[in-house]
């Protein structure tokens, strides 16, 4: 059977490039980048390219950039790393967990917390941003570009309100991160994570810009590793997965394939749209090129991804965190969305490597599985208007 996997934002595959990269370093050259002899020299080398690649993806110096198991320890180190009792935190409704229940954490700890909700559309006003300020505000965390609604936050116009605040701002930009021009100068963020296996890299490894002067307290304390940010022995095959990665992602951003990208992802959103009763969760605000979600009524989401399974078509209902949970998405909640519409959406998030012919069959499958779980149960399933 043909299959299709438009799942991108739970996680992407290894490109070719990445994994002939990354061999070596499994076997040939299994130094530890902190020996000083030869095996530990060509480790430290390695390492050291690959935070030069990295430094230019971020666009900071290379002693910004620190390297960590991924999106969820670069979440968790900004806001750990940097509130104590006392201080003011905040963040909105459509966050990831790794931010969310880091949220709640330090909330029983006596911080300060606001959740900023979004607009129908899924984007956050940054006045409300601006409104949501006090005099101890000590931390903004936003995300570039949500997981479910692909929708891309304001992140210029924040940072320019902590700014103006004295606040630092982190940016969760493990969903924007090669998919977007990206610049933490631009963005005038002091934090910002990423993850590699979001970007057809290795799975945990990843990278957290840290602007100089930052008072960050690392999460993680042992060694002297990653000058202190980040103990523990480098993941040197990662790292130079992460590397490669970051590479090809800044070479997608400039030889028309995002472009190509969002062509398919929007002819496979129209087609969808024929569908009746279909809707599109974030229309009309900015998205990353890959990513739609829809709700189609009189479906339950969750059997919609199973049958859409058996016809070799990968979908999601939201957050792959999440995966199995009965619970509507938040973020769709938050946005607005009633508990019946939240669980009758489902994330379609396409690969780099997509093509017409994948579009073609997942246009050909989805149709005829709501056709057919319309017609088991169509008393029993809500409308999701």
């Amino acid at each position: 059977m043909h299959r299709v996997y438009c799942d991108a934002n739970a996680t992407t595959p290894l490109l070719p490039e990445v994994m002939e990269a990354m061999r070596p370093y499994w076997m040939e050259e299994f130094g530890n980048a902190s020996s000083i002899h030869l095996q530990g020299q060509k480790a430290r080398k390695a390492v050291d390219r690959a935070r030069e690649t990295l430094a230019e993806f971020f666009n900071c110096r290379e002693a910004e950039v620190v390297f960590n198991s991924g999106g969820t320890e670069g979440d968790n180190t900004a806001i750990f790393g940097l509130l104590r009792p006392g201080d003011h935190f905040i963040t909105t409704s459509i966050e990831h967990s790794a931010v969310l229940r880091a949220a709640d954490r330090v909330a029983d700890r006596g911080v300060e917390v606001t959740f900023v909700a979004p607009r129908a559309d899924g984007l956050i006003d940054p006045e409300a941003i601006r409104q949501a300020l006090k005099a101890n505000t000590r931390l903004i965390s936003v995300m570039l570009a949500n997981n479910e609604t692909g929708v891309l936050q304001p992140a210029e116009e924040i940072g320019k309100i902590a700014a103006g605040a004295g606040a630092f701002f982190h940016i969760d930009a493990v969903q924007g991160a090669g998919k977007v021009p990206f610049d933490v100068q631009r963005f005038g963020c002091h934090l910002c994570s990423i993850s590699a296996h979001k970007m057809h890299g290795p799975k945990g490894i990843g990278a957290m810009y840290v602007r100089r002067g930052t008072p960050l307290e690392p999460l993680i304390v042992g060694g002297s590793h990653e000058r202190r940010q980040r103990a523990g022995t480098e993941n040197v095959a990662g790292i130079v997965g992460l590397g490669k990665a970051a590479e090809l992602a800044m070479e997608t951003l400039q030889d028309g394939t995002m472009e190509r990208v969002a062509g398919l992802r929007d002819r496979l959103e129209a087609g969808l749209l024929r569908i009746a009763g279909t809707g599109v969760n974030g229309a009309g605000a900015p998205r990353v090129a890959n990513t739609t979600n829809i709700r189609i009524a009189q479906v339950e989401g969750e059997a919609l991804v199973i049958a859409l399974d058996l016809k070799g078509v990968a979908v999601s209902g939201g957050s792959a965190c999440h995966s199995g949970s009965t619970e509507p998405s938040h973020v769709l909640m938050a946005m607005g969305l009633d508990r019946h519409a939240a669980l009758a959406s489902l994330r379609f998030s396409l690969l780099k490597t997509a093509s017409d012919a994948d579009i073609d069959h997942v246009l050909r499958a989805v149709p005829e599985a709501v056709e057919h779980l319309r017609a088991l149960a169509p008393e029993t399933v809500a409308s999701g208007q």
